[in-house]
């Protein structure tokens, strides 16, 4: 199955809304724009991102320590990055 572009707007969007609101983490998010965005397998995504297919599982799970440089690797596919965010104060 295929994405439209606006499909694929929306998705990309939803992600950096979750992400945002801190209902998705970063390893989660790795994987949904592996899976759902581009249906590519890891070997495949990993190659296409230029990290080795050990650290995108990593990435994937939350384990080990990514760095940004690895992060944004795969973020700026997508038109993203990482940053850093104000922390939202609870009332």
């Amino acid at each position: 199955m295929t994405m439209s572009v606006m499909e694929r707007r929306i998705l990309l969007e939803s992600i950096l809304e979750e992400l945002a609101n801190d209902t998705l983490s970063i390893h989660q998010a790795v994987r949904r724009l592996r899976v759902e965005v581009t249906g590519l397998n890891q070997a495949k995504f990993a190659r296409m991102c230029k990290i080795s297919v050990r650290s995108l599982v990593q990435m994937e799970q939350g384990e080990g320590n990514q760095t940004l440089k690895s992060l944004n690797k795969v973020f700026c596919l997508f038109g993203m990055r990482v940053g850093v965010l104000k922390l939202r104060r609870d009332s």
